[in-house]
């Protein structure tokens, strides 16, 4: 099967399985989303969700949270992964979107990345999710599934990235990269994943090359 028919078979059995595309991260606006995602490396949303409410009861936009001092943001959020670098990160963060853009998150791609803490993952998931941008974040668990399906080769995320927007038409990119993300969680995990009972490696996955 040619990758283009593939990918359009796989684009098919993932709206069936997950229609809507809730973001999985907790937010109000684009402020609490640029948090949470930047909160969300290294660790579960779930944790994520877990302690943004008390974040953003006092921390609700960035001039509040530049007003915080870090220690207080480190207390709410001690209990995910690199807490003390996020931290220092979100307090940052939250000074430059008052100093360089009036308090509002931007929507460019250029200019969140130059915000602290901001990589080109964290950009693209706001630019799609809080501004409707096409963009296709590349999570473990995309890059993963890519590989998997043989629909890139894993070589490295930015490699996936590339591939996966050739393949698929832009208008399907921010809902189809959250689809991936939770066929990865319910049916294709990283380990004691069985590809012949998988909905979808069954069929997608390359056949094994023969040894010489």
């Amino acid at each position: 099967m040619r990758r283009t028919q593939k990918a359009q078979r796989i684009a098919a059995q993932l709206a069936a399985l997950y229609p809507e595309t809730p973001v999985p991260l907790d937010h109000s606006d684009p402020f609490t989303l640029l948090v949470a995602v930047a909160l969300s490396a290294q660790t579960t949303d779930r944790k994520v969700n877990e302690v943004t409410p008390a974040l953003f009861a006092i921390a609700p936009d960035p001039a509040a949270m530049a007003a915080l001092p870090v220690e207080e943001i480190l207390a709410c959020i001690r209990t995910l992964g690199l807490a003390p670098t996020k931290a220092r990160n979100l307090s940052a963060m939250s000074r430059l979107l008052v100093e360089r853009h009036q308090g509002r998150v931007p929507s460019s791609e250029a200019e969140l990345e130059a915000l602290p803490g901001v990589g080109h993952k964290t950009a693209s998931v706001v630019r799609a999710q809080a501004f409707g941008i096409p963009a296709f974040p590349v999570d473990t668990h995309i890059h993963r599934l890519a590989a998997r399906w043989g629909l890139s080769d894993g070589s490295t995320v930015e490699r996936t990235e590339r591939d996966l927007k050739a393949l698929f038409p832009k208008a399907s990119w921010n809902a189809l990269h959250l689809r991936i993300i939770f066929f990865g969680r319910e049916h294709c995990p990283a380990r004691g994943h069985s590809p012949e009972t998988c909905p979808i490696c069954s069929w997608a996955a390359p056949a094994p090359r023969a040894r010489a």
